[in-house]
């Protein structure tokens, strides 16, 4: 049974996975290079570590969301590998979107230490996140996906077990094409139904009414229509999740135009200093 957890990073989806945890009477044990973030999750009922070796310590289950590929890579350096810290038979979640490249080296190193690892990126917004309702896609084996099934629900509506480690990295790859292709879609309908006249209530209700019509189509389109980007996933995440496609797609030969081009929209987007507004700000490259 599960009961004694180690979480390091607190970003915009850690610090709420975190918190939702807490809902659930595990005994947490958090870490961050932020202070402010830390003392949020205490004056919650967390216990704050010094480091992340500290928080990995005597743990059951350590989970990690670190989404900078940097970061996770400092974290497991000879100088900081928090791994160390981490006794053999516990399960390690890392919970961050990498490279399939990064996300097996992490997987070798803890098979060296004979950890327990799954592969599960999440997938989901900040308010998605906020109201424990993100997708988990999990990569890994069955018994350990089962043992942490009732910790991962506290963060997750939906759990997916989609096969064995570095497959959730993989399927994560997919959900990152068809999101951005689905906000660039979006954004270029916004733009070309503006320039035909027509006002982004009208465009919205047509795209709602008819087969096209998807959750993210409508929340987006009526945030972006009354102008409001501010930040819910933010567009460098989504920037460097189409890199990683790429990198992908090159491997395994895939002709995906369509990547190729929203993938330009993106690199503008970054040249011009969006990366930390919301995803949808993307149609300001196109009304340019």
């Amino acid at each position: 049974m599960i009961k004694e957890i180690g979480f390091i990073g607190l970003g915009t989806v850690g610090k709420s996975m975190a918190a939702n945890l807490l809902k659930g009477n595990y005994n947490l044990t958090v870490f961050d290079h932020r202070a402010e973030a830390v003392d949020a999750l205490v004056a919650k009922g967390a216990t704050a570590a010094a480091t992340a070796m500290d928080a990995a310590k005597g743990k059951d289950l350590v989970m990690t969301v670190l989404p900078d590929e940097d970061e996770l890579k400092q974290a497991l350096s000879a100088e900081g590998d928090f791994l160390e810290g981490i006794a053999p038979g516990t399960i390690l979640c890392d919970l961050g979107t990498h490279s399939l490249e990064v996300t097996k080296e992490v997987a070798r190193k803890a098979a060296k230490r004979k950890l327990l690892f799954l592969d599960a990126p999440v997938w989901g917004t900040k308010e998605h996140a906020a109201h424990g309702l993100l997708t988990i896609l999990v990569g890994g084996d069955n018994s350990v996906v089962s043992r942490c099934r009732e910790v991962l629900s506290f963060v997750g509506l939906n759990i997916l077990h989609v096969g064995n480690v570095g497959d959730a990295t993989k399927m994560k790859f997919v959900v990152t094409l068809m999101q951005s292709q689905l906000m660039e879609a979006l954004s270029e309908s916004l733009v070309l139904g503006g320039r035909l006249g027509f006002s982004n209530d009208q465009i919205l209700e047509v795209l709602d009414a008819g087969g096209v019509a998807s959750p993210l189509l409508h929340k987006k389109g009526r945030s972006m229509a009354r102008g409001d980007f501010s930040r819910n996933l933010a567009l460098k995440y989504v920037h460097a999740g189409l890199c990683k496609v790429k990198e992908a797609a090159d491997l395994t030969g895939a002709h995906l135009p369509g990547m190729e081009a929203v993938l330009g929209v993106y690199d503008e987007a970054m040249e011009d200093g969006r990366g930390e507004e919301d995803f949808s700000a993307i149609i300001k490259v196109l009304r340019k």
